[in-house]
């Protein structure tokens, strides 16, 4: 069976990502939780899993593959009936391509706006990068319902790997009170009504880790 480590749900927002391509998808894995940002003994038990000293980790057999979008492709590639990217080339094509500017872009908003879901909900003031960062993502998510909404409700209809990639988002956006507008908002409803979504908020919620550099945001 496949592992996926991971580090703490109310923290880790890289580790929602695979996790939800998974557990969306009905794959069958094992869940291991390692604590992040803790002591040595937990950076060791990461290095043990993945020289990058990083989460999230899949482990099948003997392979070991870290970075979330490398872990949705190997994903996509393994299991090809769960369909994590569209059938049509196109589409396929503008799903990686958003998701590669997730991977890479947008640092003003995740430097300013950690996952954290504990934290009570309020806004921040935010700088000129990270409401830029803002729009972009709401132009993303408003384009992709105007060309792929009629197919479903998630970002190229059916749930995808760019659904995955952009998750985390739609917890910071409720964590920091930043206003969604018009079709964008169709896409925010979609994530939080999707149960794997749903579970991984419980389960983020009920842990009592608490790391307090992350606490005063």
């Amino acid at each position: 069976m496949l592992k996926l480590v991971i580090g703490n749900k109310n923290y880790s927002s890289w580790s929602l990502r695979p996790w939800l391509a998974l557990r969306a998808n009905d794959i069958p894995f094992e869940e291991v939780f390692i604590p992040i940002y803790t002591d040595q003994a937990d950076k060791d038990r990461i290095l043990s899993v993945s020289d990058s000293g990083k989460v999230p980790a899949l482990i099948d057999g003997n392979l070991t593959v870290w970075d979330s979008l490398a872990i949705i492709e190997y994903l996509a590639e393994t299991v090809p009936d769960v369909k994590l990217w569209p059938a049509d080339r196109a589409a396929r094509a503008h799903a990686r391509a958003i998701s590669a500017e997730m991977h890479s872009g947008f640092m003003a908003l995740r430097n300013e706006c950690g996952m954290n879901l504990h934290r009570p909900i309020r806004a921040v003031a935010l700088s000129d990068d990270a409401r830029a960062n803002v729009a972009r993502i709401q132009e993303i998510w408003a384009d992709c319902h105007a060309r792929y909404g009629k197919q479903g409700p998630f970002l190229f209809g059916a749930f995808s790997g760019a659904d995955a990639m952009y998750a985390p988002v739609v917890h910071r956006f409720r964590t920091y009170a930043i206003p969604v507008q018009g079709a964008a908002q169709h896409y925010v409803d979609a994530m939080l009504s999707l149960p794997a979504f749903q579970q991984w908020t419980r389960e983020g919620l009920a842990e009592t880790l608490l790391i307090d550099r992350f606490e005063h945001v």
